[in-house]
């Protein structure tokens, strides 16, 4: 069945940067778009990026685009999630998720997540 396992998340200055890794297997990796998720507490989940199974095309939310840069390695069956100038807004549990073709979702299969903290 679908794994999808994140790591890197972890505790981050305002300014600072992460990168997140979501390493995927019970299905064919390089068929599929991907996309990373956020929820801060006591808000609903949000999409903060997808990307296609070519890497050829992706999207943002607006509010971490020309901050945040999503990234797949085919080959090693993982996404990523390089994060730069990080907010306070930016805390949150990240997941991975599955899309349903190679271009878009709907997304599911979520990951267990990894938690962001950003605090002075």
């Amino acid at each position: 069945q679908v794994q999808l396992v994140e790591s890197g998340g972890g505790l981050v200055q305002p300014g600072g940067s992460l990168t997140l890794s979501c390493a995927a297997s019970g299905f064919i990796f390089s068929s599929y778009a991907m996309a990373w998720y956020r929820q801060a507490p006591g808000k609903e989940r949000e999409l903060v990026a997808s990307i296609s199974s070519d890497s050829l095309y992706s999207n943002y939310a607006g509010s971490v685009e020309g901050r945040f840069t999503i990234s797949r390695d085919n080959a090693k069956s993982t996404m990523y999630l390089e994060m730069k100038s990080l907010q306070l807004e930016d805390r949150g549990v990240y997941s991975c998720a599955k899309g349903a073709s190679a271009f878009s979702g709907p997304f599911g299969s979520w990951g267990q997540g990894t938690q962001v903290t950003v605090s002075s």
